[in-house]
């Protein structure tokens, strides 16, 4: 996909932390299989491990996927504002990769990369899964939110009455696409009551 990407392609990176909810790693590679977005990833040893025990899954197996990067590795693209790259998502994201981001602190590529995602004032969207949330969980969040961060737990909607987990799933991760700026056409959106 690399070589045959042109100048309209968006790029985003996608880094998956070990939190539950793998259903919707899958939903939102689906749901951009046809459209002109390059997808590069990173994913955590944790979150290879949940992958495995949620999807029966290892990285490789997720679907379009243009590059992937070692978590350690700090001379990837995705560590330098000079990569251009149209939005970082963390899906899911841990609540150690949480405060990890707001405090700046850089351990592995994924915190790195959204650190520089905020110094380069693009969108940075966090889907954060824990219950109940701590004193200290609401503070990073306030403060990555006061970053320029998009702070969006996976919450399901049933007001369209989905089917299924696997609908679910999908109508969240075209709700993350469009707070990072990725606008599908082919979602089913609320109309009002007639």
């Amino acid at each position: 996909m690399g070589s045959t990407m042109n100048e309209q392609t968006q790029r985003i990176i996608l880094a998956i932390t070990g939190a539950t909810g793998m259903l919707y790693v899958t939903a939102l590679l689906d749901l951009l299989a046809d459209q002109n977005v390059a997808v590069d990833a990173i994913i955590s040893a944790a979150g290879s491990k949940v992958l495995g025990l949620e999807q029966d899954m290892v990285p490789e197996d997720l679907p379009n996927i243009n590059r992937w990067f070692a978590v350690a590795d700090f001379t990837a693209p995705p560590a330098s504002g000079s990569a251009r790259y149209d939005a970082m998502i963390i899906l899911p994201c841990t609540v150690g990769t949480l405060g990890a981001v707001a405090s700046g602190f850089s351990g592995n590529l994924i915190h790195r990369a959204a650190d520089v995602t905020l110094k380069e004032r693009r969108p940075l969207l966090l889907a954060v899964r824990e219950t109940p949330l701590n004193r200290t969980h609401l503070n990073n969040m306030l403060a990555l939110h006061d970053a320029g961060a998009i702070i969006c737990p996976p919450m399901p909607s049933f007001y369209l009455h989905p089917a299924d987990l696997a609908t679910m799933a999908r109508q969240f991760a075209g709700r993350i696409c469009d707070q990072v700026g990725l606008h599908l056409h082919k979602l089913p959106r609320w109309q009002g009551i007639s």
